[in-house]
C-alpha cells in the first residue's frame, strides 16, 4: 500500500524516504530508488497531485531560459554589457537584445547602461558552459531607477512571492511600495517613503528568516498591521484577501 512517509512542510534531508509505493511520482529534487521516493536536498517536503517535491533551504541560484532576474551592469563592451547576475556565470546582455530603439554605431553605450546600473532581464539561453544570454525586449523588463536593491536567498523567492503572489502582494499593499523580485534572488524595492521601503525590507527579511514556518502570511501580515501603527504610516486600502499558502 502506497503512503506518505513525512507531512507537509516538514523538513527533510538527503537520503530520507519521503514516499513507498508507486501511486506517487518524484518531483523536484527528489529520486526513485524501487518503490520508494528520497530527498535529495534539505528542504521543505510537499506534495502536489501526487507529485512529490523538495524546495531547498539553501543553495545558489542555477540559471534558466525564461527566468527574470535583476543583475548589475559590470562592463561595456564593443556589443553590449556584461551583467553580475549573483552566479559564477558571466551574462550578456547585447545592444539588439538591449532596446527597441536603432543604436548607432558609434553611440556611446554608457548612456544607455551605465557601469553600477541595475536591470530588469529575462534570460533568453544559457549554454552548456553556462554562459548567459539576456533581453529586455519585453514587458516588465528596464532600468532600475531609484528605490533600494536588496538580496535574498535565491530559493526562498517562492515563498517571498507566495502562491498566486499573495505574500508579495501582501507587503506591496501594506506598504505602498512597487516591488521587483528577480528568480536570482536580487529584489527591488522603490516606495512613497524610506520609512516604507524599510518596512517592505524588514517583511522580505522576516520570511526568509521564517520560511519553514505554517501560518506564514498571517506572521507577516500582523507584523506589518503592528508596524504601520507603531511608525505612523498611511494605511493603504486593499480589496484583495490574503489567503495562508
Amino acid at each position: 500500500m502506497s503512503q506518505v512517509t513525512v507531512q507537509e512542510r516538514d523538513i527533510v534531508i538527503p537520503g530520507q524516504v519521503l514516499a513507498e509505493g508507486l501511486d506517487y511520482l518524484p518531483g523536484e529534487n527528489t529520486y526513485r530508488r524501487e518503490d520508494k521516493i528520497y530527498a535529495k536536498v534539505l528542504g521543505l517536503f510537499s506534495l502536489s497531485a501526487r507529485v512529490a517535491k523538495v524546495t531547498p533551504l539553501a543553495g545558489p541560484y542555477v540559471p534558466k531560459i525564461g527566468d527574470k532576474i535583476i543583475g548589475q551592469v559590470t562592463d561595456i563592451t564593443m556589443s553590449g554589457w556584461r551583467v553580475d547576475t549573483a552566479t559564477a556565470y558571466s551574462a550578456m546582455l547585447n545592444v539588439r537584445d538591449a532596446t527597441t530603439r536603432f543604436v548607432k554605431k558609434e553611440e556611446d553605450l554608457s548612456q544607455i547602461f551605465a557601469i553600477g546600473d541595475f536591470v530588469v532581464v529575462v534570460i533568453t539561453n544559457v549554454t552548456s558552459q553556462n554562459l548567459i544570454d539576456l533581453s529586455m525586449k519585453e514587458q516588465g523588463l528596464f532600468k532600475i531607477e531609484g528605490g533600494r536593491v536588496m538580496r535574498v536567498n535565491a530559493n526562498k523567492v517562492p515563498r517571498i512571492i507566495g502562491k498566486k503572489a499573495s505574500m508579495i502582494s501582501l507587503i506591496k499593499d501594506k506598504t505602498g511600495c512597487d516591488i521587483t523580485v528577480g528568480q536570482n534572488g536580487v529584489l527591488w524595492v522603490k516606495g512613497k517613503t524610506p520609512e516604507g521601503e524599510s518596512l517592505a525590507q524588514q517583511a522580505v527579511n522576516l520570511i526568509q528568516a521564517k520560511s519553514h514556518l505554517e501560518g506564514l502570511t498571517d506572521r507577516v501580515e500582523k507584523f506589518l498591521d503592528a508596524k504601520v501603527k507603531e511608525l505612523g504610516l498611511p494605511v493603504y486600502q486593499s480589496s484583495r484577501s490574503f489567503q495562508e499558502e
